[in-house]
């Protein structure tokens, strides 16, 4: 019994051995292979063939105010393959369409070009070609994987969609610089760069192996590090003002031909910069959005005559004198020292009060009260400057910002004529965005707030950090002195060097500017011309600088130059904000319920509509000869008055149909710029006033 238990023992071990034996030569096959892998590997390492590479995250978005996208990242893919990758038979029964579809598609190759080179790749072994570098987009990619083989998917085709990233801005080149970019290198400008650590988000990693070609090609396994998308970040840009101040910045600079230009509007109470407009010249005459004028360091240059405003705070500030004091401002020419100051008009003013000196922008009276006051103690004169905020950065929340330059009597350069010269805005060097800063704080009674243009970071709809407004001069003068400001620059526009701008329907306050240009350490017949101001100037709500650099022709001042792209871009934003709009009285109407309300217009048609809706209508000087008439009701009847109409002079339009002012008003060689709908409430030019032919006229209708 014994001895049988020994056999089946032994048979079954015998039986079991072929199979011990099989299991054996398997481990020792795989581990063949492994060491094989091994080897392999590491003779692809230190021949380079592999490495680790960057896998780059998607880039944060930039918005506007309202949400409307800035810059976004969209993905393009290029279409790849791993010849060996696919099933034979797979292989077969879609290699033939798939190549006559890539020919058709690229254009590049033709059918048996595409399907010589897939071919001779699967026979060679090799695991990674480039069917065509051509980027392709999403929906592209998504057509094309109904194709044979690339609907198999990776493994079972051996169709590989590489992933890349191209910066998309939806509104072209609207903002370009302000939205900016980034480099590979990291450097850059504009948003893109400022907010770099915000919209790059945080790269990934992954292995990489060495193709033919040198190309590389992604390596899947678990030691991969996967990218962290980048954040948003919400502006306080508003598309639509953006695009008015680019066009009428652009229409300026051609009009002038001029080197450059830039244009800032923002917010009075919370600083948030709605607009900021840079264009330069290129070198084929065009222009385009290359340097950021407004912040930057080329923007930085003597402000002329829209610094005079600060130099009368700082006298307003250190004594009594009042805006009725005069000052003579001689003849056209008055000599410091060496050097001859001129005034723009070579006759001169003679004599003049505080208030017409500023609006006529004396260079002469202006300097003489401030020499006048300042020349034993010019430390005061620079310490009130500094205490308004003027002399420091803004720290705006851009990269490349220039420093203010205001020099001190420390200052080895500093000399008999430089206050003087100082006090009319030159020897002294500020960017357009510190200008309007400080004019900003005027409008806002007093208060100098940081100009902003992020509001957040987010991420989707997660706020990470909100920006708020942030106050940097508390006030910048007393209320005396502000309100004398304000009355100044008023007058400016009503009265003085920028009255061209003047108009009936809401108040424009501000200040010109005409500085001339250094070239090699001398001046010379070249200008930077600029206008700053705030509208409307009894409840101001927007602040806005332009200014433009070295205008040609005859027109070379900033009432000429720069203030009429301040006027364009107030009236579209007036037409559009209500808030603007002071709220209208009603028309006393009739307690006649019978008498229809009746305006003015052509003559004979409203006594032919008075006659067939029976209304009694009478002409109230029958010896008067015109055809445009005036309508008040008066005894249950229409009294219908002639309008004067002379010629150079204009016409009262208020009350007509569009049809009827445009044939009066443009036959009398006025053109016409109607905003709205419906009849005249008001008009840009005084009734009365003259005008000269071809003087455009805007007609606000409701």
């Amino acid at each position: 019994m014994t001895d049988i238990k020994k056999n089946i023992v032994l048979r079954a071990r015998l039986a079991f051995l072929p199979v011990f034996l099989f299991c054996i030569a398997i481990a020792v096959k795989i581990l063949r292979i492994q060491i094989h892998e091994s080897e392999k590997w590491e003779k692809i390492a230190n021949e380079k063939l592999i490495r680790y590479q960057v896998v780059k995250a998607t880039r944060g978005n930039i918005y506007s105010d309202n949400g409307s996208l800035l810059a976004t990242s969209i993905p393009f893919y290029r279409l790849c393959m791993d010849p060996s990758r696919a099933k034979d038979e797979v292989f077969r029964s879609g290699i033939d369409s798939l190549c006559l579809l890539l020919s058709q598609f690229y254009k590049d190759k033709t059918k048996e070009e595409y399907y010589r080179k897939i071919n001779e790749a699967r026979r060679e072994n090799k695991e990674y070609i480039i069917l065509n570098k051509t980027p392709i987009n999403y929906q592209t990619k998504k057509m094309m994987e109904k194709w044979p083989l690339v609907r198999e998917g990776k493994y079972g085709g051996g169709i590989i969609f590489e992933k890349t990233e191209t910066r998309f801005r939806p509104f072209a080149y609207l903002a370009m610089r302000t939205i900016g970019f980034i480099n590979e290198n990291n450097t850059g400008a504009g948003l893109e760069y400022s907010y770099n650590k915000y919209l790059a988000g945080r790269d990934g990693q992954a292995l990489f192996m060495k193709m033919a070609g040198n190309n590389w090609r992604p390596i899947h396994d678990h030691n991969e590090i996967l990218p962290e998308q980048g954040v948003d970040i919400q502006t306080t840009i508003d598309i639509n003002i953006q695009d008015v101040a680019e066009s009428s910045l652009h229409n300026h600079l051609l009009k002038h031909d001029a080197d450059y230009g830039c244009v800032v509007l923002m917010e009075v109470h919370t600083g948030e910069i709605k607009a900021i407009a840079n264009l330069g010249k290129t070198e084929k005459g065009t222009y385009a959005e290359n340097y950021n004028y407004a912040i930057g360091n080329h923007g930085l240059t003597e402000p002329g005559s829209t610094f005079k405003l600060a130099s009368l705070l700082a006298l307003f500030e250190d004594s009594d004198i009042k805006l009725t004091d005069t000052v003579f401002a001689h003849w056209g020419k008055y000599k410091y020292f060496d050097r001859v100051m001129t005034d723009a008009n070579p006759n001169g003013y003679g004599k003049l009060t505080v208030k017409e000196a500023f609006e006529k922008s004396s260079n002469i009276a202006v300097s003489k009260l401030v020499y006048e006051h300042f020349h034993n103690s010019p430390k005061k004169f620079i310490k009130y400057i500094r205490d308004m905020g003027i002399a420091t950065p803004i720290e705006f929340q851009m990269h490349g910002e220039a420093i203010p330059y205001i020099k001190d009597p420390s200052d080895k350069t500093w000399s008999g004529v430089t206050l003087p010269w100082m006090s009319i805005g030159y020897e002294l060097k500020m960017t357009p965005l510190n200008t309007l800063a400080f004019y900003n704080a005027i409008a806002n009674d007093g208060k100098m707030i940081q100009p902003m243009i992020v509001k957040e970071v987010r991420r989707a709809d997660k706020v990470l950090e909100k920006f708020s407004t942030q106050v940097l001069v508390d006030k910048i003068c007393s209320d005396r002195s502000l309100q004398m400001a304000q009355e100044m620059l008023e007058g400016v526009v009503e009265r003085g060097t920028a009255k061209n701008i003047n108009n009936a329907i809401y108040k424009i306050a501000g200040k010109t500017g005409t500085a001339q240009i250094i070239k090699n350490g001398s001046y010379t017949k070249s200008y930077y011309t600029s206008f700053v101001g705030y509208f409307p100037a009894n409840r101001p709500k927007y602040s806005c600088i332009v200014a433009i650099y070295n205008p040609k022709g005859f027109s070379q001042y900033g009432a000429d130059v720069a203030a009429p792209v301040f006027k364009e871009i107030a009236d579209k934003l007036y037409a559009v904000d209500l808030e603007l709009h002071q709220p209208m009285s009603l028309r006393q109407i009739s307690q006649n319920k019978i008498l229809p309300f009746i305006q003015g217009g052509y003559y004979k048609d409203i006594h032919y509509l008075c006659d067939a809706l029976g209304v009694a209508n009478y002409l109230k000087e029958t010896s008067s000869e015109g055809e445009w008439v005036s309508s008040s009701a008066q005894d249950n009847a229409a009294i219908l008055s002639y309008l004067p109409i002379q010629k150079s002079t204009v016409p009262d339009a208020t009350g007509m149909t569009l049809r009827d002012a445009l044939y009066l008003l443009e036959n009398m060689g006025l053109k016409v710029h109607p905003v709205g709908r419906g009849r005249v409430y008001a008009q840009s030019l005084t009734p009365g006033s003259r005008f000269n032919n071809g003087s455009t006229i805007t007609l606000y209708l409701k």
